[in-house]
């Protein structure tokens, strides 16, 4: 199967689900299905917005981080500081920060555990 293909395949099954979904939980709470539709939407938009406000938290901390550090040469934060900064799970930074690092703006320092920081590129 070509990538096209596969991925055509995928959302018309993500929008079925997506569907299905809905219709369930509009017979439960006696809506419309599209009103669901519209709140599962609304959901998923805030959500991803949470998601890149959070990322550019830490963004910014790193900044402030080498700004003050610039003189030592650290700037560089822990997974454990990120999260008690942006109130999220210890999975949720290596997450945000492993996007940020496909994005080329930060780079992990160290392979695994406690050793492991990230500093600005």
């Amino acid at each position: 199967m070509t990538p096209i293909l596969l991925f055509i395949i995928v959302v018309v099954l993500i929008v079925v689900v997506a569907f299905a979904f809905a219709k369930r939980e509009a017979g439960r709470h006696g809506t419309k299905t599209r009103e669901e539709l519209v709140g599962i939407c609304k959901a998923a938009i805030e959500t991803a917005s949470q998601k890149e406000v959070r990322k550019h938290a830490a963004l910014a901390l790193l900044r402030e981080r080498g700004a003050s550090d610039s003189a030592q040469g650290k700037g560089v934060l822990s997974n454990a500081e990120i999260r008690s900064a942006l109130g999220v799970s210890g999975r949720t930074v290596v997450r945000y920060m492993d996007e940020l690092e496909a994005e080329g703006k930060v780079e992990q320092v160290g392979k695994v555990g406690h050793a492991v920081t990230y500093r600005l590129r």
